[in-house]
């Protein structure tokens, strides 16, 4: 009966330290998700400002996969880690702006070239965006993007099934596998609270054809005439960077933000 009682008092004691604690929190809170789904406020013209995002939930494939010109069974591929970025903006007027900035993203393709064999394979790039932005730069209820990218390919990794079970597995980085560098082109539109579409195309290969790897002690080379042009739909987030300030002499509440995007 006392450990009873001992229990309901520590849950009482822990109920009030948690009210007192989201209490002091709620302001700070309530700032964070005005600013996030909100509010959106644009940097000033003709000044460089950052905004934090990337691509969110996002779903990659091949528009076409052929081996020897045969069409292999190309399955779409979703992912949602790691796909972070950062961006640096510069708007001409509150209309227009263009924009640069570094981007990671987490893309492949999963291949079955019969009912009982399966191929994962996935690439981790580093990616630097240059484009251009029309709309309401200044409050961000809609604007279009568009423009080009280069991206750096870090780590690749494969995966092989056989019959539903792993059967290998391997990840090499800056691998000779794919491309080292893989341009693309975008398109996309930006919405309130902060979410976005985007479509980007890769312009070439995802594979290297000129791989070569040694076999038991047979050169061979995999990829040469494996056609893959990767192409992905992304639910992209760009939220702006906020400094809060409280003066009680002059404002009772004040927001300095950094635009979205």
């Amino acid at each position: 009966m006392k450990m009873k009682r001992y229990l309901i008092l520590l849950a009482a004691a822990c109920l009030l330290q948690c009210s007192v604690f989201a209490q002091e929190k709620t302001d700070s809170t309530k700032d964070w998700k005005k600013m996030a789904f909100g509010e959106y406020a644009g940097g000033k013209k003709n000044k460089v400002y950052t905004s934090w995002g990337g691509d969110g939930p996002l779903l990659s494939f091949a528009t076409s996969v052929k081996d020897n010109g045969v069409h292999v069974r190309n399955i779409p591929r979703f992912t949602f880690f790691v796909n972070i970025g950062t961006n640096f903006n510069y708007d001409f007027n509150k209309n227009f702006g263009i924009f640069t900035g570094l981007n990671i993203k987490n893309i492949g393709l999963i291949t079955k070239a019969n009912d009982s064999v399966k191929l994962k394979r996935r690439v981790y790039t580093l990616g630097v965006p240059l484009g251009f932005k029309i709309g309401d730069l200044r409050h961000g209820r809609l604007f279009f993007f568009a423009g080009g990218s280069y991206d750096l390919a870090f780590n690749y990794k494969e995966k092989q099934f056989l019959n539903g079970d792993k059967k290998h597995k391997f990840n090499e980085w800056f691998s000779d596998r794919t491309p080292l560098l893989m341009p693309s082109v975008f398109a996309g539109f930006r919405f309130q609270p902060g979410f976005g579409l985007k479509v980007q195309y890769y312009l070439n290969d995802f594979f290297n054809h000129d791989f070569q790897e040694t076999v038991n002690g047979v050169a061979t080379q995999p990829y040469k005439n494996l056609e893959a042009k990767m192409f992905f739909v992304t639910l992209s987030y760009d939220f702006g960077r906020i400094n809060y300030h409280k003066d009680k002499y002059k404002h009772k509440h004040h927001y300095h933000a950094e635009s979205n995007f």
